[in-house]
This record gives C-alpha cells, sequence and structure tokens, in this order.
C-alpha cells in the first residue's frame, strides 16, 4: 500500500515536469564556448539559462545541449533541453528568450519533448561547416565568422584528401591533446567541399566528434590546397595516429554546428542548413548518408 502511494506520488511529480527542447543560434566570437565556466565569464550556457529563468518567473533553468562547442565557434542549430515545473506556451519560451538574450544569441524554436529525450545522448549525428575566406587581402567584413586564408587554394586538391577521412578510423591525430572522449574511433559519414565565390566551405557530418577535430581537418586541408603537402598527406597524417604529424589547428572563427540529427520519432523542427550568408549554396541535405 505504502509503494503504491509512493509510485503514484513520483508519477504525479514527474507529470508537473515539463520537458523542453530548443534550436538555439549564436556568434561565438564574444563568448568562451558554449559550457558555463566556473569564474563567471561570458558563455553560451549562461546567457540562455539567465533568460530562460526569466521567462520561468525567477525559476532557475539549467539547460543539457547537442554539442558543447569550443571559444569563438558558432552555431546555427544548436539544440538543448531543459526541465522545469513552470508551463509556458511554445511561443512564450522563444520570444521570451530571445527579448531577454543579447543580439548574437537567439532561440529559433521550442517544443516540448517526452522525458527520454536528450539533446546530448538522443542525437545519432551531428554535422559542422568550415567556412574559409580565400583571397589574399583580409576581409573586413565577416572578419569573426570566416577564417580568412591568404594562400591561393585548389579545391580539387582539398576535395580528393577529404575523402580519406570518410568512413570508420581513428581519429587520435585529429584530436586536441585536452580532448575527453573515451575512444578516438568515429565514423564520417559525408565530406563535401562546397565553393561559393571566395569562400569554400568544409561540409562534415559525423556520428561523433573529436575536439578539435573538424579545425584540424580544415589545417590539414588547407595545406594541401596551397600545395605545401601532396594529397596523400592526409592520410599518412590520418594513419599516424599522432596529432603532431597534422600541423596547425585552424583557426576556430570559421566553424558552424549547422545541424543535429535524431530518431524520427522526436519530429523536431527543421530549418535551412547555416550560415545565413551562404543561403545560396546548394541544401545538400539529399547527400548519401
Amino acid at each position: 500500500m505504502i509503494e503504491a502511494v509512493h509510485q503514484a506520488a513520483a508519477s504525479s511529480a514527474a507529470a508537473d515536469v515539463f520537458r523542453i527542447a530548443l534550436g538555439v543560434e549564436y556568434k561565438g566570437a564574444r563568448y568562451r564556448g558554449f559550457q558555463r565556466q566556473r569564474d563567471g565569464v561570458p558563455s553560451i550556457q549562461l546567457s540562455l539559462e539567465d533568460a530562460l529563468s526569466k521567462v520561468a518567473g525567477g525559476h532557475p533553468v539549467t539547460l543539457s545541449c547537442a554539442g558543447r562547442t569550443d571559444a569563438l565557434v558558432h552555431a546555427c542549430a544548436q539544440v538543448v533541453h531543459f526541465d522545469t515545473p513552470v508551463k509556458r506556451s511554445m511561443h512564450a519560451w522563444v520570444m521570451g528568450a530571445n527579448q531577454n538574450l543579447p543580439n548574437d544569441i537567439s532561440v529559433t524554436w521550442a517544443k516540448e519533448m517526452p522525458s527520454s529525450f536528450d539533446a546530448r545522448f538522443s542525437a545519432m549525428a551531428r554535422r559542422y561547416r568550415y567556412v574559409i575566406y580565400n583571397d589574399h587581402i583580409r576581409p573586413a567584413h565577416l572578419a569573426e565568422e570566416v577564417t580568412w586564408n591568404h594562400r591561393p587554394l585548389d579545391v580539387a586538391l582539398m576535395r580528393e584528401a577529404a575523402k580519406t577521412f570518410i568512413g570508420t578510423h581513428d581519429f587520435s591525430a585529429f584530436r586536441a591533446r585536452q580532448c575527453q572522449a573515451k575512444s578516438p574511433i568515429k565514423t564520417i559519414h559525408h565530406f563535401e567541399l562546397l565553393q561559393h565565390g571566395r569562400l569554400i566551405v568544409l561540409d562534415v557530418r559525423a556520428n561523433a566528434f573529436l575536439h578539435h577535430m573538424v579545425r584540424n581537418f580544415a589545417g590539414v586541408l588547407m595545406t594541401i590546397g596551397a600545395g605545401e603537402q601532396p594529397v596523400t598527406w592526409a592520410r599518412d597524417v590520418l594513419e599516424s595516429r599522432v596529432r603532431r604529424t597534422g600541423g596547425v589547428t585552424a583557426h576556430p572563427f570559421g566553424l558552424y554546428l549547422v545541424q543535429v540529427d535524431y530518431p524520427d520519432q522526436f519530429q523536431l523542427p527543421e530549418r535551412y542548413l547555416g550560415p545565413h550568408f551562404l543561403s545560396g549554396l546548394p541544401d545538400v541535405r539529399a547527400l548519401p548518408r
């Protein structure tokens, strides 16, 4: 009898808590990454939690995210979730949060989710785009949203080298020393290079990524594109499994989290692939997965 009462109370308590998922985009140039920092320096998570707690009438909000982007890195389609006892419409969560957020962070959608949903652990794949501005003069515009490379880059060579990374491999040579992932073995589903005027876009989707993995891909491919190493160097670096063989880690400004994939059962809203200034590029969501 007592056990039944306890179970009923637990069910009632659970029914009074709502799990809300949000889509978030941000320019990361002013922040030390997504994750809240111990010293209280600006972070995406801290800004979002403060804004959402105001919408929740002062109730604290703690977020979980699909991917903890690094300092200065951007996102077009970050996904977060939080649990709250406060009932608000989805419109109120979006518009209320945006009213309290700085201009470089926006909530794009909100949806109530079942308790089985987890922004991080329910994700099946993540997709990043790394944007290079290739010209001998540095750009005055988008300077914090692209990586400038003054050397003429041969995109055909970079495309050929990128094929090396597709599939399941040990990517130890592309992980940062401070990477906390349990295994360096990841699966790259696709790796495309798109060109749009002076912009070169690395578009890569994988089941998961190591710390600095995409930026290290970019560093290797730009070195090959500049003619400083042959196409075969990409495989040499991969098979070495030693980080220092891959040269310099590319700058974070050009990196964007653009998509997180979840099982169809969750039916999360979808927006166009970013970043916004690349809207003229073909939508490559139809690429083989």
